[in-house]
């Protein structure tokens, strides 16, 4: 039984709308902040306290007083009365210390000790409070974990933090000629977004084997790759059919016109075209949208630059196109068409909506960073 796409493909925004319908964030879980990079912070409780507790040596040298060493120069020494406390970085601060003086402004011959240089209040010291108010959050939730925020929170003694990393499944239909390029893409894209992936082969590509494959277990998303075109090999609607509900299949995307959207029970599947365009363009405008309202993620912030040329776009399909960074401005490069050096090159996208012809060279256009999430 042969694929056929509907005789009107479905807008990409109703597509949308039917695929995100239901769609929850998944639970937070705790996780060690070793493991933690990439994923997508959930609500951490603010801190209670200040850090540093206390005021601290941020150098290695001598705590002192400033008021008490105020002249002090190597041509007119300052003798103490006691020798001063020496401390290291990090050390807590000796009480009524306010500075701490470098180990070679302090000389001591036998048992007289002299200072050779005053300093202000503050020196080589970090105050109570100075790194991170009390109150204040670590990480926001919806932001992705970096090293920089790891750093922050080992240093105030944080070694586990909540996220939100929902189970992906990932169902690669055996392609003809073995290629699993997109495949891997797509995991990587999903690893990348802070999902955990599960990766299944099929073991053919009719549509019981398919159906086998997408039945076997419990996810927060399921996408599968191949089998969605109109090939006689092609079996993924018949399989989706025959495990749940299919939303639509044929998408007024370019790329990526063949991919599908159902419900397996609760779960939502997206079926993504094997090549390699139309699963980028699928990343893009299907599996992006839903990982971000997995994880509660925040906003992604659009870059904006005036185009260097015109971008030209068919009415009633919504077009992936591909931009490079030009000095200040964005240039085109592929158009609906998604060529592999055209993906090597660049630097940002956007979509065209369906009911725009395009844009004129020099309009500041919104675009989205590739290079940041992959």
């Amino acid at each position: 039984m042969i694929q056929r796409l509907p005789a009107s493909l479905i807008p990409l925004d109703v597509a949308l709308g039917l695929l995100l319908d239901g769609v929850e964030p998944v639970e937070p879980i705790d996780t060690l902040l070793e493991d933690s990079v990439g994923c997508i912070a959930a609500e951490i409780a603010p801190l209670r306290a200040a850090h540093p507790v206390f005021n601290i040596a941020a150098a290695d040298g001598w705590a002192m007083r400033s008021r008490d060493i105020i002249g002090a120069s190597s041509y007119s020494p300052l003798a103490l009365s006691a020798p001063p406390v020496w401390v290291e970085a990090g050390d807590r601060l000796p009480e009524h210390c306010d500075c701490v003086l470098d180990a070679d402004m302090v000389e001591q011959t036998g048992t007289i000790v002299q200072v050779l240089a005053e300093t202000v209040p503050g020196h080589g010291i970090r105050r109570a409070g100075d790194d991170i108010a009390a109150g204040r959050l670590m990480i926001p939730s919806g932001r992705q974990v970096s090293a920089l925020d790891t750093l922050a929170c080992r240093a105030v003694g944080l070694d586990i933090i909540p996220i939100r990393s929902p189970r992906v499944c990932i169902v690669d239909v055996m392609s003809t000629d073995g290629n699993t390029a997109s495949s891997q893409f797509i995991r990587e894209f999903v690893k990348a977004a802070g999902a955990q992936v599960i990766g299944v082969q099929t073991k053919g590509r009719d549509a019981a084997d398919i159906s086998a494959a997408v039945g076997g277990g419990s996810y927060d998303l399921l996408i599968t790759v191949g089998g969605t075109g109109l090939g006689r090999t092609d079996a993924m609607v018949q399989a989706l059919a025959a495990r749940g509900v299919v939303l639509a299949h044929g998408l007024a995307l370019q790329p990526g016109r063949t991919a599908a959207i159902a419900n397996v029970g609760t779960t939502p599947i997206i079926a993504a075209p094997g090549a390699t365009d139309q699963a980028l363009a699928v990343c893009l405008l299907l599996v992006q949208p839903v990982l971000d309202l997995l994880t509660k993620r925040s906003p992604r912030q659009a870059v904006v630059r005036p185009l260097a040329r015109k971008v030209s776009s068919s009415i009633g399909l919504a077009e992936v196109v591909l931009l490079e960074a030009l000095d200040d401005k964005w240039m085109p490069i592929a158009a609906g068409q998604l060529w592999l050096d055209a993906i090597a090159r660049s630097h940002a996208w956007l979509a065209v909506p369906g009911d725009s012809e395009g844009y004129a060279a020099g309009t500041a256009i919104g675009a989205y960073p590739l290079r940041d999430m992959m």
